[in-house]
């Protein structure tokens, strides 16, 4: 497992911090290109369906080379995945979708608002986008329990329609276990008032959509500190702030007891037969890099582990060039197989 060194935010792609001690030092993704269009143009996929029948918004870039399967995380969008849709221009085949309830894709039934529902989604999505070949699964975050799910589905497909895993900032399970937040969480579930708090802020979230609630200065502080590091930019957390802010809040809290509850590790031994790469945040405060530890670990010789110094939730923007960098080694390494 391989500790690559820190990247500042903000900084270029090829510049890079002091390595930790005893840490491996690795090349960096090519520069990040300018804002405006990057790479290929991204062609819709039309018709892309889950299963009860919520339309999904599909893209593919480029036509050669392995086929990825960008899975962006919560309350954001595909184009979470800008810098790595850079650096894999004329490397790969992308294809890039809006979950269910963000972006451009379809929202649907409250209930069906589950990790598990999200990897039958992806399955959707990679059916239609990709019904031959071998395919790269990346996810982000909440994306990366949607790829558990669907490994959990079809662990068949590990080895043979599935290639490889990159998996960043995500976790298999008891997202709330630790510090103030965990022990507030855990003491509502053994006091019985979890659901009904749970319940409450879904029946609550259709009013308090319509109030004045975006753009705060309290929301970009809490932007600030849970998906970034103190020295983020303000452009970024504003950035940030207004994807997060467009997702409807029946859908976040629809989404809160799936979050709470999921435990991927039964799909593990899945993902276990290819090669996987986990990108760790030091200082990420939702989805801790101890997670990321846990699930390399889990997986054995055949996982890597990228941990990124000084880098928060939102890592794959921030240090792009670090988590670029990374995935590159995945596909390329796949490619020469």
């Amino acid at each position: 497992m391989a500790v690559l060194p820190t990247e500042r935010a903000g900084a270029t792609s090829g510049t890079s911090g002091t390595p930790a001690p005893g840490a491996d030092t690795e090349p960096s993704a090519p520069p990040h290109p300018p804002t405006g269009p990057r790479g290929p143009r991204p062609r819709p996929v039309h018709g892309v369906r889950a299963g009860d029948g919520v339309p999904l918004h599909v893209e593919i870039r480029g036509h050669q080379g392995p086929t990825v399967v960008l899975t962006h995380g919560f309350t954001v969008d595909s184009a979470e995945w800008s810098p790595q849709i850079a650096a894999l221009a004329h490397r790969a085949r992308v294809v890039c979708w809006d979950q269910r309830g963000h972006g451009r894709s379809g929202w649907g039934d409250p209930a069906n608002a589950t990790i598990d529902q999200l990897g039958r989604d992806l399955a959707a999505v990679v059916d239609a986008a990709a019904p031959c070949g071998r395919v790269v699964l990346a996810g982000h975050s909440m994306g990366g329990m949607g790829v558990l799910a669907l490994a959990r589905r079809h662990p068949e497909w590990f080895g043979t329609r599935v290639a490889g895993v990159f998996l960043v900032a995500t976790s298999a399970g008891e997202l709330l276990s630790d510090g103030l937040l965990g022990a507030l969480h855990a003491a509502a579930r053994r006091a019985g008032v979890l659901p009904a708090v749970l319940q409450g802020a879904r029946l609550a979230a259709p009013l308090a959509d319509h109030l004045p609630w975006r753009d705060s200065a309290l929301g970009r502080w809490l932007v600030r500190r849970l998906a970034f590091t103190p020295d983020a930019t303000d452009e970024e957390v504003r950035r940030l702030q207004t994807v997060t802010e467009s997702v409807p809040l029946p859908v976040t809290s629809a989404f809160s007891s799936t979050l709470l509850d999921h435990d991927g590790t039964d799909a593990l031994p899945a993902l276990a037969r290819v090669p996987t790469t986990v990108v760790a945040a030091a200082d990420d405060r939702i989805t801790p890099a101890a997670h990321g530890r846990r699930i390399a670990e889990a997986l054995g010789p055949r996982a890597r582990l990228v941990q990124v110094e000084g880098a928060g939730h939102a890592v794959n923007q921030t240090h792009h060039a670090v988590v670029s960098a990374a995935l590159l080694d995945l596909v390329d390494g796949l490619r020469q197989r």
